[in-house]
């Protein structure tokens, strides 16, 4: 009787012990689905701290940009009130053709001097076309020598596929742009002006007794989202630059051609719903390792990364993921703190995530003569 209790019991633990393993065995699935499909022209999603693109469809598909043209117009701005060249304090005279200009406006009067601040205001939150084109004459005279700056800043980050011919983004028949490009203008705005950034959050605006909400709705239903931009033309029809920040993890996402104002809401919140419940993006800038150095007078040295480094990942992988060093071949004495060792590698499932670069953290001088030559023959 003892025995059979004895059995039964242990059958009763295995039982629990099997039902573990199972669980474990469950809990390490992990189902990553496809990115949406959704009704627009062309998008793009991509972490805002790690650069990586987590969904996207014809990202580089020429398309008018309409009123996301702005983004660029306030970059350049931006840039020259960094530069000195220009102050929100500047008082600006309204022209004939600034007020005269077609499509939203801010309601400048022609001939009346604004301040530079408020027609900045009225363009990024009222997408006045009237501000937008005032901007552009005060800082360069005429709006046509202003998109050579528009371009010139285009070029240098890294915007190859988008051409502007105008300050407004009215259509113009060379003017185009792609999701993948907005992506990066909206990117440098975040990185290079964060004193001016959250007025793209600003959900109204005021001027000449005329409050206009920013057409952006989504800083209305998700709180997590703090920018940036719509545009409409018929040509382009709907598009829409947005950036959300949830837990840490900041996304950007552009949308070029959807249907109607209420369509491109719906698919920028898609996407960006998809990108943070399915991924996550860790910081990993902590290592603390040490490698052994053949023909030296130290045994081993400390290594650490070269820099921190945001990696994008679906959710979930990176808690179970393997790390190991990987050194560079014939990796050998005289090394000097600073010199790169070899890689910190990621992997989850025999697949590479990351190669993160290492370095050593303190100098391995080399060793005697002798000394390498009992090292050759392994005593």
């Amino acid at each position: 009787m003892k025995h059979q209790s004895l059995t039964k019991k242990l059958i009763k633990l295995l039982a629990i012990a099997t039902s573990v393993v199972t669980l474990n065995t469950q809990a390490a699935i992990f189902i990553t689905p496809k990115a949406p499909s959704i009704s627009a022209s062309s998008y793009i999603v991509l972490d805002y701290n790690s650069g990586k693109v987590i969904a996207s469809h014809k990202p580089h598909d020429k398309r008018a940009p309409a009123s996301l043209t702005k983004l660029m117009t306030a970059y350049v701005v931006f840039q020259l009130i960094k530069d000195g060249r220009a102050s929100l304090e500047d008082d600006v005279r309204i022209s004939k053709k600034a007020w005269k200009t077609m499509g939203s406006k801010s309601f400048v009067e022609v001939g009346k001097t604004i301040k530079l601040k408020i027609l900045l205001k009225g363009m990024i939150i009222q997408s006045g076309n009237d501000a937008a084109v005032a901007l552009a004459e005060h800082i360069a005279g005429t709006e046509g020598t202003f998109t050579a700056y528009m371009n010139q800043y285009a070029a240098e980050l890294g915007m190859n596929n988008t051409r502007f011919e105008n300050a407004s983004g009215l259509d113009y028949k060379d003017q185009h742009t792609t999701a993948s490009d907005m992506a990066k203008l909206a990117s440098a705005t975040i990185r290079d002006f964060p004193e001016f950034y959250p007025w793209y959050s600003e959900k109204e605006f005021t001027y000449h007794d005329i409050k206009q909400r920013n057409r952006n709705k989504l800083l209305w239903s998700d709180n997590t989202v703090d920018g940036l931009k719509t545009g409409f033309t018929e040509k382009a029809q709907y598009n829409l630059v947005a950036s959300a920040n949830r837990m840490g993890m900041r996304l950007i996402s552009v949308v070029l051609g959807s249907s109607s104002g209420e369509s491109r809401t719906a698919q920028t919140q898609k996407v960006l719903d998809y990108g943070f419940r399915f991924f996550e993006t860790r910081i990993i800038d902590k290592i603390n390792q040490k490698i052994p150095i053949a023909n030296s007078t130290k045994d081993e040295i400390k290594v650490s990364l070269k820099n921190s480094t945001n990696v994008t990942l679906p959710r979930g992988q990176y808690k179970l993921s393997q790390q190991a060093i990987k050194l560079n071949a014939n990796l050998s004495a005289p090394i000097n703190k600073g010199d790169s060792v070899g890689y910190l590698v990621i992997k989850f499932e025999g697949k590479t995530l990351a190669n993160l670069p290492l370095v050593a953290l303190e100098d391995a001088p080399e060793s005697g003569f002798f000394s390498r030559m009992l090292n050759k023959i392994g005593l």
